[in-house]
């Protein structure tokens, strides 16, 4: 959907920072580059976005990783694929004290894997390492994301036929 409507990453960055999920959970979408390779998003310092102990509560920290390579890669590799996130996992190192911060990348070689792994119809879960990292730079969360990518069906290589 926002891939269809929204292929200038300016007005995807307005549109995702008005989405309410990421809204009401003080996520905010800073950077995007024009080819949708890069986003940086941060964790607002808001009072909602704390736990009891006064760091980041850990729901909105996993949240923060939520979905951004899958928004990426969806402007970035067309409607021919499916593309979203499978499964995660986090490991909290230390309390995020404060707005924290991700950075995204996707590389040549990243680019290069999935068409390769997918030009014959199959699915590819690639796992991307996402670091949560505080204003001084040190790590307070590492997630592990999968995603499940694949062409639709209409795109995939046809099989041959058995010979009779």
């Amino acid at each position: 959907m926002l891939r269809r409507r929204f292929r200038h990453p300016r007005l995807a960055r307005l549109m995702l920072n008005l989405w309410p999920p990421l809204l009401l959970s003080g996520i905010q979408v800073t950077e995007l580059s024009d080819d949708f390779r890069r986003m940086k998003t941060r964790l607002k310092n808001w009072p909602g976005t704390r736990n009891l102990h006064g760091a980041q509560f850990g729901g909105n920290l996993f949240a923060l990783t939520d979905a951004a390579y899958a928004i990426m890669l969806n402007h970035m590799i067309g409607d021919q694929y499916y593309v979203w996130d499978k499964s995660a996992h986090i490991d909290f190192i230390r309390p995020g004290r404060g707005e924290v911060s991700i950075e995204c990348v996707l590389t040549d070689d990243m680019m290069a894997d999935i068409y390769r792994h997918t030009a014959d119809g199959g699915k590819y879960l690639p796992e991307y390492e996402v670091v949560i990292k505080d204003k001084a730079g040190e790590t307070v969360a590492v997630a592990r994301r999968t995603l499940y990518i694949r062409l639709k069906p209409e795109f995939r290589p046809q099989k041959n036929a058995p010979v009779q």
